[in-house]
């Protein structure tokens, strides 16, 4: 069933699924912000990301609200609205990290690593939205939900080689200690989050056949 040629002329569910859209859409263009700023040290670029995110909860309450107001069938709609919250939830870590990005100098022995890293989160960022276009277009995600668990686990693999050598780097207290390690930590996890998005998707994907 293609989704978007079932639901051809029906005035929610065609504004859910192009708010659902430009909502990942923005996601892609945070996640780039997010990149060029940390390999720039452009802190006033980095600034930017938060109010993406921002602008990213305005989309998300107007698809919710749509959804709840009677878009798309009935057995849909909690799929739908788990789908758009854990897009959200990868904002929100992309947004806390950027925060903790403005507390720190990332130390030059990390950042190359860091820029691979954010780069990678880009990537995933696009194979999401692609993703998603090809669950409207009711095709198959086995290939594209393999290339985004295959970034996953190129991060993954960075992520060891980053903590073992964050180890080794001196700190100058306690709460630059933390605020490198949360840097850290929610750089590396939100690749995580976005394979959650994938995994949703294939839920809506499936229940649509």
């Amino acid at each position: 069933m293609v989704l978007k040629q079932f639901f051809v002329g029906a005035r929610r569910e065609q504004a859910v699924i192009g708010g659902i859209k430009k909502h990942i859409e923005l996601l892609c263009s945070a996640c780039e912000t997010f990149k060029l700023a940390l390999k720039a040290g452009d802190r006033n670029r980095m600034r930017l990301v938060p109010e993406m995110e921002r602008e990213g909860d305005i989309i998300r309450r107007g698809i919710i609200s749509l959804i709840y107001e009677g878009a798309f069938l009935p057995y849909l709609r909690p799929n739908l609205c788990r789908f758009v919250e854990v897009v959200d939830d990868v904002f929100d870590c992309l947004q806390e990290t950027a925060q903790h990005s403005l507390n720190i100098t990332v130390p030059e022995q990390l950042l190359g690593e860091c820029v691979r890293v954010a780069h990678l989160n880009h990537r995933m960022c696009e194979m999401l939205l692609f993703t998603f276009e090809t669950t409207m277009e009711g095709k198959d995600l086995r290939e594209k939900a393999l290339a985004v668990r295959i970034y996953e686990k190129k991060i993954d693999d960075i992520k060891i080689g980053i903590l073992k050598d964050a180890r080794k780097i001196p700190v100058a207290s306690f709460w630059e200690g933390e605020s490198l390690s949360n840097f850290l930590s929610g750089l590396t996890n939100i690749s995580n989050i976005i394979e959650d998005a994938t995994d949703s998707l294939q839920i809506i994907n499936v229940s649509m056949r």
